[in-house]
């Protein structure tokens, strides 16, 4: 059999698994890499830096969006159904995920938290429905409308003088008259895409931007934020003012609004001391305090990565995409191989969100 010969039974296989929804080829390396180095077999996500090799709700919610902007239905599976038997007792629409699972002092594999993060719901929940629309599966798109709503009852309060506003976890984060708040645990794009499932997400998708922007009145994200009853907003007790391994995040989903979305220029514009700050070092601050503008250390490659979509139109993107061209999934641990799939990712064109959230992976 010749060459030209196997190549055209190897391009109709193609089209044919593609015809059926199966399989588009996608050329995506980092995406493999990351399957090869920090998920296992059985669909879970290792952080490899940890002694007891944990694995958390945010982890799986992560592979689950590259697995569905890669079509790659087959490990989507795994990742959820070890998301739901391990951290969901079997059942996530009858409970929200643990955070945190992993080997206990028992020398035991378990749930080592079972608080919630809701920055992974969300994601979780994002991932089904748009697994359900892309793939056409109604139990998919079933199950993340049951969990969506468990969300609204259990991580959704209403806050005096804030309003209806997603907390971190449903524990935790109230303390008398005063909320801890995450600004990169709401990402707008997941927000608008929930309206269209519940409206109550509308009130929720205003706040967030409030939060967004009054709580950087600088331009600087923090990592945390304190909504005083009285007082308003006040710097986090435990880390006042810092911005720096959460905070990327909120750069990376403001870079990754639609393009046509209204008030995009607007969050590009306030959130661009970040940029010029990163041009100016060449890198981006591992550590800044969001109200004087200091900065320590250097920002590990993830951050050049999550920065590219908000760079998009900065003198300083070539350098960014350099750095990250020139590093490796394989050493550069499980978050900023994280964050490289998601910024790198949009960078290359393998997917992008449309101003009502939906996802818009390169496949489709």
């Amino acid at each position: 059999m010749n060459f030209a010969y196997k190549s055209l039974i190897l391009i109709f296989l193609i089209l044919l698994l593609h015809s059926d929804g199966i399989l588009s080829f996608i050329y995506w390396p980092s995406w493999q890499d990351f399957k090869k180095h920090y998920i296992n077999n059985d669909g879970r996500v290792i952080d490899l830096s940890t002694p007891n090799k944990i694995t958390t709700s945010e982890g799986q919610s992560y592979a689950m969006f590259f697995a569905l902007v890669a079509n790659d239905r087959l490990m989507f599976d795994k990742l959820l159904h070890w998301t739901e038997n391990n951290l969901a007792s079997g059942d996530l629409s009858d409970q929200l995920p643990a955070w945190l699972w992993g080997k206990n002092h028992q020398q035991q594999w378990a749930v080592l938290d079972h608080n919630s993060a809701s920055d992974s719901d969300l994601l979780i929940a994002y991932d089904l429905l748009e697994a359900g629309r892309l793939w056409k599966i109604k139990r998919y798109e079933k199950l993340g409308t049951e969990l969506l709503d468990r969300i609204l009852n259990e991580e959704v309060v209403n806050i005096p003088g804030l309003g209806s506003m997603l907390l971190p976890g449903k524990t935790g984060f109230i303390h008398g008259d005063n909320w801890r708040l995450n600004p990169s645990y709401l990402p707008p794009q997941l927000l608008a895409r929930f309206i269209t499932v519940n409206t109550h997400w509308k009130e929720i998708e205003q706040n967030s931007l409030r939060l967004l922007v009054d709580s950087s009145p600088k331009g600087l994200s923090p990592d945390w934020i304190i909504w005083n009853k009285e007082a308003g907003w006040q710097p986090d007790h435990e880390h006042p003012n810092l911005g720096s391994y959460n905070a990327i995040r909120v750069y990376l989903w403001i870079g990754m609004l639609a393009k046509d979305l209204g008030y995009k220029e607007e969050l590009v514009k306030h959130f661009q001391t970040i940029t010029t700050i990163t041009q100016r070092l060449g890198t981006p601050p591992e550590k800044i305090n969001t109200v004087t503008g200091r900065y320590t250390g250097k920002g590990p490659v993830g951050f050049s990565a999550a920065l590219l979509p908000l760079m998009a139109n900065n003198p300083g993107l070539q350098e960014q995409r350099q750095r990250v061209d020139n590093s490796s999934i394989i050493s550069d641990g499980y978050y900023n191989s994280v964050l490289r799939l998601f910024g790198q990712g949009w960078d290359q064109q393998h997917y992008r969100f449309d101003p009502h959230g939906e996802l818009l992976p390169e496949w489709n």
